[in-house]
């Protein structure tokens, strides 16, 4: 039985239910293959991966530490198409009611209008892409660092290599 797929735009607002966090503005990135989400720190403890999600700027941030038994790293090419050695974990994600549990790298997504990537491996088979639907710049804003200035041409695409 084929299931139908749901249309999403360009950005949503999701949720990662086990860390507690709803409303997260993300970029829905067809040509990134693996979604990346924002992390401020990530140090791994006694066989563990402990991580913080967003930064004290973020609306989202709440200072948890997240810890993870089960992690791997990977080279990613950045934003700018430098090489950057990630972590990656795998968190549960809800979109438009969708539950998925995938793989997210960590970055420092600090200087990106979204704190959040989707790419391909949470889109493949279950959602279609609407460039003109979604959500706008002005729902991430209260996510971004004062600092950051809203830049709608800035490229935020990142490739798994």
């Amino acid at each position: 039985m084929e299931t139908e797929n749901t249309v999403i735009g360009r950005a949503e607002q999701l949720a990662f239910p086990e860390q507690g966090y709803s409303n997260v503005p993300a970029r829905i990135d067809t040509g990134a293959k693996t979604s990346s989400i924002w992390v401020s720190q990530a140090q791994e403890r006694d066989g563990r991966l402990e991580v913080v999600f967003f930064d004290q700027d973020a609306a989202g941030y709440d200072g948890v530490v997240h810890a993870f038994d089960q992690f791997d790293q990977l080279m990613v090419a950045n934003s700018t198409g430098q090489m950057q050695n990630r972590y990656k974990v795998q968190l549960l994600v809800r979109i438009r009611g969708k539950r998925i549990r995938a793989w997210f790298t960590l970055a420092d997504r600090s200087s990106q209008v979204y704190p959040v990537l989707i790419g391909r491996n949470v889109l493949r088979g279950k959602f279609i892409v609407d460039v003109k639907k979604g959500r706008t710049l002005k729902d991430a804003a209260a996510w971004r660092p004062t600092r950051l200035q809203l830049n709608p041409e800035q490229p935020t695409g990142e490739e798994e290599v």
